[in-house]
């Protein structure tokens, strides 16, 4: 058996078996023997195109730092000329998430589309203003383009735009399609649009088409493919958002006092709230912010407030598909969104339809709630206020006290009445204190949580709103009758949640349900021994019913709030207790005590604490130093054992109150350990995706006056460089479609950074990397440089310029698109300088020349300087001369005359001018017709003005005198010695008539006969030489007519044999590009 050999197993290669082996495993794909190319210039082309394609997918790698927690969400812009269908499109999209329709879409409108991703939309007008602001934000571009128009101008403008400050996704959208009857046509125009589109854009850019409007929306099933697209994009970090702090602003509130605004007739400066999700990197309270449109400013504080359209968190969401639930949430303060549209200084509340109060069956928009919880209050807040014993400090004795002397006679009039409605009240309590046991049986944490809502909609924050004067807790007979008992303090009426009525000199602990009676009330008792049994316990019943009655009116202490004892500052300072609280008794959803230390029996209101010599030895032990060392900001955090030595020492000092609202957010990095979140924020800064509230203080009261919620707020955080001016270098293009060119010093708007600004622009061009020559214009069709005044901004920095902001501008207006080179101030430009003079004295080689200078202080300054002559003759600059003042003597390689004019080319140096005028469009009524500093040719023409006509500027007729030279004069002994050929000949004329001229000529009459006949023959040669030379033009104008209709007789048969030839030409081309590609070759049917 050992020695026997096994065969090796052998497939079957035919066969039924075989067959079935065989399916599914057959190859199937790209064979390259069957597609190789023939021609290998062919094939080195493709693989050329192959290894391009490659390397334009690789991008340079950039850190994204937005957070992947919680992300903020996507801004997406709705973008195109006026009347091409942005209002609905936006309308659309918010319906297909949402499924609510907003009959007036204002503002920035988030959405939720999915577990990890929210959205939100804004509608771009058509104004420039805001679409460079929305170019700067936007994550996403839904470019709109009505498709049986064309692209209008303003696409062009917003794609140059987007081009200068960071190209974001763009998808391009073709609207009005229903309007192109035809299909042919449509089909046309698509492909002609789409082509276009790719141009401009990149190959293969997505395009959608919107078909019409149904019921005032799109389709649905074309918004649904709109918005899975959208649902799935990414999107690749930009250079500057990713290193600036921004948000885009969903609300605006004006907390100015309105007794200022009223003092000031609405001019004062205002002090303004903005809301918004944080995007981009942390925004700490120290940077200062730019608002396009308004101006630089400081913030005065952050907030970081709950999210108003949160994600849904896990345990609510554990199905792959978002619930319904969560669809509804929309978060639109500047639209009317469920009732309740947020204005500049107001809240407006819209209660559509029949509004019942006490229907619970009929679910309430948040607008309807807040009514309802306004409705509620039965107290104002000087009355709460007035009841509760707030304390500065823990050391203070004396709570903050409000004057109440206007109540003192509502209260002795009532006191009269309370004691009649003593008896009634009690009878109440005691009913309702068997309605309420039943209710409270099952609800144990009814009293330690907030009450809920009792709608299940979701209010689009983390959590229900709190409501500070709850009245749940009321029943409908109490609220009726209004009776509110009244006593001098909180804790004479017990108005804790869990204690019931104390009596004088009782003293109630919250670990025990029990009173511990004073030395008064042990003697009262001892008395009452022999009273009768149904007397016993009587005090006991009234404070049980005392007590459900004040739970069903649900006060809050204010004590146990803030300090977490119910004791009144008296017992506080004479030693009572204040250890024994638990912290779930403890009404509080933010704050709350870790432990708390002992109070010092001795400790009243004082400034400084008193320290013992014994507490101040434990810090001098190096090791508590160094376990000390981690809670500092430069302390090192390498080890957990050293922050658990921290956090020990940190408990010992005394309690720490622990911000539970802070505990909702995402885990902190390890360094941030054991820190709170404010504390955190001042370090850290405040994340992305966080919705904050920041506070701005003297802002222009025409920003709220003039507020407009269809232009975006933009909050822009400034870097330290950015906050600074300075004089910046930059790389400039004339736009090839902008029809002017540009000229020096006039004035132009930039956009760069956050900021539009106006300034005074100096081109220049680098002269052989000797100079900087400044340009009076722009060149054309290359770049140059340019220098101006303004905001400093870091190098790299795309910008784009306009001439103006107009709408009413019909061409082109980006003039300009450039990018920052250099914030140095070092950079010189000079301008060509010529100055004139005229000699005056001439000697051999040397000239006095004047009229060059002014005074000898100028004449050493160009001491050697090189002047030259126009007709050539080179000299330079020697001395001054004392008079004539400015003439000087300059020496020349060759003798000047004095009608040569001697010039001097010198470079001047020339600065920007420090001109800066920011745009602030959103102070304006009207945001479109902002206006900076204009030409003067432009004031002239506004104003009506005729320029003025200067007389030197006139233009005269030129008269010239000519110019006589005297004649070469050479002396007798020179022309002696001269030889013959060098000898001047000047022949004199003849003074003397010849004979020729003197003789005089008489004809015979033959011969006066013989010339006339010649005259007469020679007159009709001439007269028929004529009539020939114009027969013969005839002939000839008639033979060109000829030969042209010939000619285009022979060109028409040319270009048909032409287009013949090249059809079979073009079709032989085609079957053999087939043939290569390894197309099956058809035959045509005879």
């Amino acid at each position: 058996m050992e020695t026997q050999t096994h065969k090796p197993h052998r497939p079957a290669q035919s066969g039924s078996k075989a067959e079935k082996k065989g399916k599914g495993k057959q190859k199937s794909g790209f064979n390259e023997k069957a597609f190789a190319p023939k021609s290998g210039r062919r094939a080195d082309r493709q693989a050329r195109r192959n290894v391009e394609r490659d390397e334009a997918r690789l991008h340079v790698p950039l850190v994204n730092r937005t957070p992947d927690d919680e992300p903020p969400p996507v801004i997406i812009a709705i973008v195109g000329p006026p009347g091409v269908g942005k209002t609905t499109l936006l309308k659309s999209l918010v319906r297909r998430y949402s499924k609510q329709t907003l009959s007036e879409a204002k503002g920035p409108i988030t959405v939720v589309a999915g577990k990890k991703r929210r959205l939100t939309f804004i509608e771009c007008n058509s104004d420039l203003n805001s679409m460079i602001d929305i170019g700067k934000v936007a994550d996403l571009v839904l470019l709109m383009i009505d498709g049986s128009y064309g692209f209008e101008m303003e696409t062009f403008e917003f794609l140059n735009i987007l081009q200068a400050h960071g190209f974001p996704k763009v998808i391009g959208i073709l609207s009005h399609l229903d309007l192109i009857k035809k299909q042919a046509t449509l089909r046309a125009t698509k492909k002609l649009l789409k082509k276009r589109f790719w141009n401009e854009i990149y190959q293969g850019a997505k395009l959608f088409y919107l078909s019409g409007v149904l019921n005032g929306r799109y389709p649905d099933t074309e918004i649904l493919n709109l918005s899975r697209f959208i649902s799935v994009m990414k999107f690749r970090p930009l250079i500057f958002r990713n290193t600036h702090p921004y948000l885009l602003a969903d609300r605006i509130e004006d907390l100015t006092p309105r007794e200022e605004i009223r003092t000031s007739k609405g001019r004062c400066d205002r002090t303004v709230t903005l809301y918004g999700y944080l995007r981009g990197t942390n925004l700490r309270q120290s940077t200062k912010v730019h608002i396009p449109g308004v101006g630089d400013m400081d913030i005065k504080t952050v907030t970081m407030l709950g999210d108003p359209c949160p994600l849904p968190d896990a345990d609510s969401e554990k199905r792959r598909k978002l619930s319904e639930k969560k669809k509804l949430l929309v978060h639109a303060p500047m639209s009317d969104v469920g009732g309740v549209m947020y204005d500049k200084d107001a809240v407006w509340i819209n209660v559509p339809g029949n509004f019942t109060r006490g229907a619970t069956d009929v679910p309430h928009g948040e607008g309807e709630r807040m009514v309802i919880d306004l409705q509620d209050v039965d107290e104002t807040l000087e009355d709460t206020v007035a009841r509760s014993k707030i304390r500065l400090f823990g050391s203070s004795s004396n709570p903050l006290t409000i004057d109440a002397q206007h109540h003192d006679g509502e209260s002795n009039d009532s006191d009269e009445e309370d004691a009649s409605e003593d008896d009634s009240e009690f009878e109440d309590a005691e009913e309702a204190f068997s309605e309420d046991e039943q209710d409270d049986e099952g609800s144990g944490e009814e009293y330690e949580q907030p009450r809920a809502n009792p709608s299940n909609e979701n209010t689009g924050r983390r959590a229900a709103r709190t409501i500070v004067r709850s009245t749940y807790g009321f029943s409908s007979k109490e609220k009726d009758s209004g009776d509110v008992a009244f006593a001098d303090s909180d804790s004479e009426l017990g108005l804790s949640d869990d204690e019931g009525d104390l009596g004088a000199g009782e003293v109630m602990y919250a670990n025990d349900e029990h009173k511990i009676p004073s030395d008064d009330e042990e003697e009262f008792d001892e008395e009452e021994d022999d009273a009768p049994a149904w007397k016993s316990g009587l005090a006991a019943k009234a404070s049980a019913a005392f007590e459900e009655l004040n739970r069903r009116k649900r006060r809050k202490d204010w004590m146990a709030m803030i300090y977490s004892s119910s004791f009144i500052p008296e017992q506080i300072v004479s030693g009572a207790d204040t250890g024994g609280v638990e912290s779930d008794e403890i009404d509080d959803d933010f704050f709350r005590m870790n432990s708390s230390g002992t109070a010092n029996e001795d400790d009243l209101d004082m400034t400084k604490e008193v320290l013992s010599p014994d507490a101040l030895r434990e810090w001098e032990d190096e090791e508590v130093l160094d376990s000390l060392r981690t809670l500092f900001i430069t302390g090192g955090h390498d080890s957990g054992e050293a922050d658990q030595e921290a956090n020990v020492y940190e408990k010992s000092e005394g309690g720490d109150f622990v911000d539970l609202e802070a505990g909702k957010n995402q885990p902190a990095p390890p360094e941030f350990e054991g820190v709170d979140a404010e504390t955190r924020a001042l370090v850290q800064g405040y994340r992305p995706g966080t919705y904050v509230r920041i506070e701005l203080a003297s802002v222009p009261c025409e920003f709220i006056e003039h507020f407009d919620p269809r232009y975006p707020i933009i909050v822009g955080g400034l870097l330290a460089p950015e906050e600074r001016m300075g004089y910046l270098q930059v790389r400039i293009k004339r736009h090839r479609w902008f029809a002017r060119t540009l000229k020096t010093n006039d004035p132009l708007i930039f956009s760069l950074g956050w900021r539009r600004f106006q300034s005074v622009p100096i081109y220049s061009l680098d002269d052989h990397s000797i100079r900087m020559r400044m340009l009076k214009y722009t060149p054309e069709h290359m770049h140059c440089y340019a220098s101006f005044y303004g905001p400093v901004a870091l190098p790299n920095t795309g910008f784009c310029a306009f001439n103006a902001l107009s709408g009413e501008t019909v061409a082109f207006r980006v003039s300009a698109t450039g990018v920052v080179l250099d914030i140095d101030r070092s950079t010189k430009i000079v301008k060509k300088l010529k100055l004139t003079g005229v000699p005056f004295k001439i000697f051999k080689n040397t000239a006095f020349i004047r009229d060059m200078f002014t005074s000898a202080l100028e004449v050493a300054k160009f001491e050697g300087a090189s002047i030259r002559t126009v007709s050539g003759i080179r000299g330079q600059v020697k001395k001054a001369l004392n008079k004539p003042e400015g003439a000087f003597r300059a020496t020349f390689e060759d003798k000047v005359l004095m009608s040569d004019i001697i010039f001097l080319r010198a470079w001047y140096s020339i600065q920007p001018r420090r001109f800066y005028n920011p745009v602030t469009s959103l102070l304006l009524s009207d945001k479109s017709r902002w206006s900076g500093m204009r030409l003067t040719g432009q004031i002239r023409r506004d104003e009506g003005l005729k320029t003025p006509l200067a007389v030197n500027s006139t233009y005269k007729p030129i008269e010239r005198l000519g110019r006589r030279f005297n004649t070469l004069k050479v002396p007798k002994k020179l022309q002696a010695a001269l030889p013959y050929a060098s000898k001047p000949k000047l022949m004199k004329p003849q003074g003397k008539q010849t004979y020729m001229q003197k003789r005089a000529v008489v004809l015979e009459p033959e011969e006066k006969k013989a010339i006339a006949l010649l005259q007469q023959i020679r007159a009709l040669r001439k007269d028929q030489v004529a009539r020939r030379r114009e027969k013969q033009q005839g002939r000839k104008e008639t033979h060109r007519k000829k030969v042209e209709k010939d000619e285009a007789k022979n060109a028409e048969k040319d270009r048909e044999k032409k287009k013949v030839y090249m059809r079979a030409a073009g079709m032989k081309s085609k079957r053999e590009a087939d043939v290569e590609e390894g197309r099956s070759r058809k035959r045509r049917k005879t």
